[in-house]
């Protein structure tokens, strides 16, 4: 293929190591009765070695100047369909089951830039995957298994622990891409649950507290939450955490999804009671 400057404001660092291209389709357990989406096609290192089981492959690139060159190397493959397009724009559900009905999986070198958009895109159209294969920036990487009690821990975590089992693949130094890198990048793997694996209540109202538990990390959850619309007044508050045992001197990050998953449902049930007095006023 046509070698083209890398556009640094897209974020591409093209992977160049075969042996690596390798693992991460061992990794995603790739075969011909897969049908994967891969976000991010870049040159189609990955996109030939998928291609190579037998998979039919839907291969995303948003870079115009990639587009031509990928759909004139993969001009012979029946199994390879190229398509430009914006990954965050993208109608998934509309995209993917007018091609297949049945469950995809998912192969990215995601741009460091966009790569916790993406994930959480991909959490909330989860029901599409049969699992996902991801090449992230290891620190990014390290969050999303990270145990409760650390720095690293916290929003993604939680949002990808809900819905997802996640297991570390394997480390990839700098030397595997071009341009090279500096940081190391890591695969993860993940495999979506049947059911969230514990009960939230609604999961825009978890998410909205989980997210302002974490707007201040030095700040304790009393001091984060006490300015928000989950109660009334601070006492309200404090009765929440006295009911759900719950000290509210503690921080987000030191909160296991469990005790989240209580905070949320009964913070819930506190504003809708106020709702429902307020109706009937």
């Amino acid at each position: 293929m046509e070698k083209l400057r890398p556009k640094k404001g897209l974020g591409q660092n093209f992977l160049i190591d075969g042996n690596i291209i390798e693992r991460i389709v061992e990794t995603a357990g790739i075969s011909a009765e897969d049908h994967v989406l891969e976000i991010g096609a870049g040159r189609g290192a990955l996109t030939r070695a998928i291609a190579g089981r037998g998979a039919n492959v839907l291969a995303m690139e948003l870079d115009r100047r990639l587009v031509p060159l990928l759909e004139k190397e993969f001009a012979g493959h029946g199994n390879v369909e190229i398509v430009q397009g914006d990954i965050l724009e993208v109608d998934f559900p509309e995209m993917l089951l007018a091609r297949f009905q049945g469950k995809w999986k998912v192969a990215a070198n995601l741009p460091y830039n966009i790569s916790s958009q993406v994930l959480l895109k991909c959490i909330d159209e989860r029901a599409l995957f049969s699992g996902l294969v991801l090449m992230l920036q290891r620190e990014v990487g390290e969050r999303l298994i990270a145990p409760c009690g650390c720095k690293e821990y916290g929003i993604l975590t939680l949002f990808s622990r809900l819905h997802f089992n996640i297991s570390r693949g394997f480390i990839i130094r700098p030397g595997s891409f071009f341009p090279v890198p500096k940081v190391d990048s890591v695969i993860l793997r993940f495999q979506p649950l049947q059911e969230p694996r514990v009960d939230v209540g609604e999961e825009e109202f978890f998410r909205k507290l989980v997210r302002a538990a974490f707007s201040h990390r030095r700040k304790t959850l009393r001091n984060c939450l006490k300015g928000q619309s989950f109660v009334t007044d601070e006492e309200e508050l404090m009765e929440v955490f006295a009911g759900c045992g719950i000290d509210s001197g503690r921080r987000g990050e030191t909160l296991s999804l469990e005790e989240f998953a209580e905070l949320s449902r009964a913070l819930l049930k506190v504003e809708s009671v106020r709702l429902k007095l307020e109706v009937n006023r």
